[in-house]
């Protein structure tokens, strides 16, 4: 086995940088364990956005989590130019005496500002992957090899540049007891039934959003070819979608969805994807959220990035999606008719999650089976 590198062998305070989105933090996961073992000792602080802090608190191998929005990441530059912000976050990182930092960022994002800031705040070691002029920003600076990977192998290639590594390369959520009695509570409330399908509608990235009457579709068809409870879930900011799509199923399917939008907890949310047969969403959080709780999910995945890097890791899935010339665009705001989804049926949808459950159901099946007969399946 290798040995870790010297110089972080005695680092016991070490800062882990992701400063994207939920799903972002979420498939860095695995390369975070990686560290846990390699430093079993050391606390391991994560710095991430509002949004990606909420799956950081969530996960065992942090004891720590600071919340920063880094205006190189802002997606629609919606934060004030304000050098005080950084002033401050360079003062607390100083304050945190952090031996070193691991920066992490996906394909087509530079490292250099966040281990810019690492710098400044007198972090002594300072590792990331880095095609740019790098100059003294990273003691460590890695190059991914030549070819497609998934966002968790980048992440764990970054690590093992460092010789840490793990066997265990699932993503890591643990879902609080007192969420899931949240969870359960309001299902009970409301009356929901099995098969459970969460419906996620919405995703801050325009271009990735399958459109929204083809979502209601989707949910009507689930409701009355396969007798499902459908939840359609969202943030506060996305009651009105949810409330758009739950009026049209209830006025032409005459058959009742259940809207949940910001009424639970993040942790709850989890919880409630955790319990369902079957999620179905766009390109976002939610989507990877249901891998980590190895939920089944029809992910509506337009083809602004590839699948084969940013697909449901190591979880039941189908990715559906039309091929177009104008694939791979990254692209927030859809330039052309957004075919690449809108041209996905709400029937070929159906498909796919009856595929997924009743291969869910199969699989319910064996390990039933087996328990009975006291053999491992």
């Amino acid at each position: 086995m290798a040995q870790l590198d010297p110089r972080w062998q005695h680092a016991r305070r070490v800062l882990v940088v992701r400063l994207d989105n939920l799903g972002d933090v979420l498939v860095t996961t695995p390369a975070i364990h990686a560290i846990r073992e390699a430093l079993p000792h050391a606390q391991i602080t994560l710095l991430a956005s509002p949004l990606g802090a909420q799956v950081g608190r969530l996960n065992p191998d942090l004891d720590d989590v600071i919340v920063y929005e880094a205006p190189w990441v802002d997606p629609w530059c919606r934060l004030p130019h304000d050098s005080a912000r950084e002033q401050a976050m360079i003062a607390r990182l100083r304050a945190g005496q952090f031996d070193g930092a691991i920066i992490f960022t996906s394909f087509r994002q530079s490292a250099l500002p966040a281990a810019y800031l690492c710098y400044l705040a007198d972090i002594p070691l300072r590792a990331a992957a880095s095609v740019d002029a790098a100059g003294s920003l990273l003691t460590t600076r890695h190059k991914h090899p030549q070819r497609m990977m998934h966002e968790v192998e980048r992440g764990l290639d970054l690590v093992g540049a460092l010789d840490m590594h793990t066997a265990d390369r699932d993503l890591v959520l643990r879902v609080p007891a007192a969420a899931r009695a949240d969870a359960h509570a309001w299902l009970t409330a409301h009356g929901a039934r099995q098969p459970l399908i969460v419906l996620h509608p919405g995703c801050t990235m325009p271009a990735r959003t399958y459109p929204w009457e083809q979502f209601a579709a989707v949910a009507e068809l689930a409701i009355r070819q396969l007798g499902a409870s459908v939840v359609l879930t969202g943030s506060a900011g996305e009651a009105e979608l949810v409330a758009r799509i739950h009026q049209r199923i209830e006025r032409r399917a005459r058959a009742a969805a259940l809207p949940c939008a910001g009424e639970l907890s993040f942790a709850a949310f989890c919880a409630l994807i955790e319990t369902a047969d079957l999620v179905i969403t766009n390109n976002t959080g939610p989507m990877h959220i249901a891998a980590a709780l190895k939920t089944p999910v029809v992910a509506l995945f337009a083809l602004t990035n590839p699948p084969e890097q940013w697909g449901p890791w190591r979880a039941p899935h189908r990715l559906l999606f039309h091929d177009v010339p104008c694939r791979i665009c990254y692209s927030r705001i859809c330039p052309h008719s957004h075919e690449c989804l809108r041209l996905v049926t709400p029937a070929m949808v159906l498909a796919a999650a009856e595929e997924l459950l009743a291969a869910r159901g199969a699989t319910a099946d064996a390990l039933t089976h087996a328990a009975l007969e006291g053999v491992q399946p």
